[in-house]
């Protein structure tokens, strides 16, 4: 979701929060953080299919009351724009008692910038008449667009700093649950660096020693809520390959029209290329048994991925997304292995692998995670999909 334009006009005091305070009978017609929130996010699905846009005007008001009674003022606010929006608009909580919501759908995309500026404008002119000039310049007022035009990267933070990753959960109520996916993280990668440090040293003399060029491969990838950190690999390829091969790969994969050519990959592979005429014979070994991707623990333990976890995105993948498959970089931190690698690894097409990294972000748990770590050696001894 992008910021159009935001005003936040005049004081700078820190005001008194409106945390718990009630907000009279006008409050029965906003919907409460959870079910905004969740609104948010039925929204954002439904606009995604129909490729119009979602317009979200957020209003803090936050620094509203500074010595004054809050009551009153938050209840004019909201009955100002309980009376100014259409039936079919959504008002409710973004952060209880502190920001509000409202959702404007079925917004045309040559039409954003006239629309937004008229709805700011319309709603910046009836707070002015229900509070004071001083009163308004205290109340924050930004407009984001969703979904981003298809050349922008996903963000998870909205363009502005605001929590509008998929799937709108609250973070308050996963902590635990985090905090524990963090611990595991940090443990296994480490115990795993440590023991298997001298297959480390073994592998990097073979692949030194076979081929020109350095131990790792290091690749920009694109994380959670869109954010780049550089992925390691034990080298595969001869160096200064030309990465133009998989990019069309990639391209034709994730547009549906990739032909089973026997050259590139077979009929139910994915993302990794059959034959590659990059690899080396060393390469080979290392991709066959997934040993290539042993560095990766080095980016959990510093906590750019996870070891359960969607794959992490290229970024020139990206650029070929449709809108729905942004969600997947969005809500949880890559990881090693992840629900698609254990459920059929490269035998699956790209929307499927998709669908079943938006059901793991909706549904991941500690238990979901460690299911998947037991079933990862079985998938990648087996060697399926794996080139």
């Amino acid at each position: 979701m992008r910021l159009l334009f935001r005003d936040w006009v005049g004081d700078s005091g820190e005001g008194t929060s409106l945390g718990e305070a009630s907000a009279g009978q006008d409050d029965g017609w906003f919907l409460s953080e959870k079910n905004f929130l969740h609104a948010l996010s039925v929204e954002q699905k439904r606009v995604e299919r129909s490729r119009k846009l979602l317009l979200l005007m957020l209003l803090d008001a936050t620094k509203l009351s500074v010595g004054q009674d809050h009551r009153p003022l938050l209840s004019t606010m909201l009955s100002t724009l309980s009376s100014s929006t259409r039936e079919t608009d959504v008002r409710g909580w973004f952060k209880k008692k502190s920001i509000v919501g409202i959702i404007f759908t079925e917004i045309g995309e040559e039409e954003k910038e006239s629309v937004g500026r008229a709805v700011f404008s319309r709603i910046t002119r009836l707070l002015e008449h229900s509070l004071t000039s001083a009163q308004t310049k205290r109340i924050a007022i930004s407009v984001n667009f969703f979904p981003e035009t298809s050349g922008e990267e996903p963000r998870g933070d909205g363009g502005n700093g605001l929590p509008l990753s998929d799937p709108f959960e609250n973070p308050k109520s996963r902590t635990f649950a985090r905090a524990s996916k963090r611990l595991i993280d940090v443990a296994g990668s480490g115990l795993t660096l440590m023991a298997l440090g001298p297959l480390f040293a073994l592998i990097a003399c073979a692949v030194k020693l076979t081929s020109k060029g350095p131990v790792f491969f290091r690749q920009v990838r694109v994380g959670r809520g869109g954010r780049r950190f550089e992925c390691l690999k034990f080298r595969s390829m001869h160096v200064s390959c030309d990465p133009a091969i998989h990019k069309d790969y990639v391209r034709r994969l994730i547009s549906g029209s990739r032909r089973p050519d026997p050259t590139l990959a077979n009929s139910d592979g994915l993302y990794k290329i059959k034959n590659d005429p990059r690899v080396t014979w060393v390469g080979r070994i290392l991709r066959k048994t997934s040993l290539d991707e042993l560095p990766q623990f080095w980016n959990v333990l510093k906590g750019e991925m996870s070891l359960v976890g969607p794959r992490p995105a290229i970024p020139y993948e990206i650029e070929c997304y449709d809108i729905w498959h942004r969600r997947r970089v969005l809500g949880v931190k890559p990881g090693i292995t992840g629900l698609w690698q254990v459920s059929g690894r490269s035998r699956t097409t790209f929307d499927e692998m998709v669908r079943l990294d938006l059901k793991y972000a909706r549904t991941w748990s500690v238990w979901l995670d460690l299911r998947i770590l037991l079933k990862t050696p079985r998938a990648v001894f087996s060697g399926e999909g794996a080139y």
